[in-house]
């Protein structure tokens, strides 16, 4: 009995994977879904971010484009008393990116290394050359879930507004993503894109979240120039690590050269 139980179990993990897989799959794409994506704004290509980012960031939705940006965002009550617990802790010397744990939505996006954006039929694809880390902004007709998986990145469904992708991303898991005020599993990151030249993309970044902002919150936006002539590098961070943790808890490099003949 334990047996077919478990076979049975088993068959029905199975089928409810092959239902998902059938639930998101897309027919092959024809060559008027491709003649559809030559009309589509030109973002293929590798761009990098200005150094300093571009605008200012840190704006409310109430204040985008004033002079003075307000002291950070505008939080409810209670997560304004999480932001205060969690100031008064001391910061752990050791940290998720010196372990090579990679940043997530929106942090990617603010990192100093290249990214390569991809234009299929359904789909925007960026590769950052940042962890080598690979973002699907699904742009064919889905809806965003309503129950989803919390990852790094979220799920991102993009639509095209005239010449700008607006991108809305859920399902965020609770790591560092390189942002300053603790938020909620209901957070929404809305992203637009444009080109403000031809070779300029404009990257406008907002954070909505009902139980942590009493508004949306705008990080700004990050200004990208393109390279036609680049190609991403490797970043393979675990590759020679010589971060570590004592068992003090204090953070210590190696910086022994592990290729030298021992002595």
């Amino acid at each position: 009995m334990g047996k077919f139980l478990l076979g049975l179990w088993a068959a029905s993990l199975v089928f409810g994977l092959a239902a998902l897989a059938q639930k998101v799959r897309r027919e092959a794409p024809t060559a008027a879904d491709w003649a559809a994506v030559a009309k589509l704004p030109d973002f293929t290509g590798v761009w990098e971010t200005r150094l300093g980012g571009g605008a200012a960031r840190g704006r409310g939705a109430a204040g985008r484009g004033a002079a003075a940006r307000p002291a950070g965002p505008p939080l409810t009550p209670a997560y304004a008393a999480k932001a205060q617990a969690l100031a008064g802790k001391p910061k752990p010397e050791d940290n998720e990116t010196a372990n090579c744990l990679p940043p997530g939505l929106p942090a990617i996006m603010q990192q100093p290394y290249p990214i390569e954006i991809l234009l299929t039929p359904g789909q925007v694809t960026i590769v950052s050359e940042a962890y080598t880390q690979v973002r699907h902004i699904y742009t064919d007709g889905r809806p965003l879930p309503e129950d989803p998986d919390p990852t790094f990145y979220g799920t991102s469904v993009g639509r095209w507004e005239n010449d700008t992708l607006v991108v809305e991303t859920v399902g965020f898991a609770q790591t560092p993503r390189g942002l300053s005020f603790p938020y909620s599993d209901k957070m929404k990151v809305l992203e637009r894109f444009r080109l403000t030249g031809p070779n300029t993309l404009s990257l406008d970044t907002t954070i909505i979240d009902p139980e942590a902002l009493t508004q949306p919150y705008s990080m700004g936006i990050r200004t990208f120039e393109r390279h036609r002539n680049w190609t991403i590098a490797e970043y393979i961070c675990e590759e020679n690590n010589r971060n570590s943790v004592d068992e003090q808890g204090k953070a210590r490099i190696n910086l022994a050269n592990p290729d030298a003949s021992p002595r």
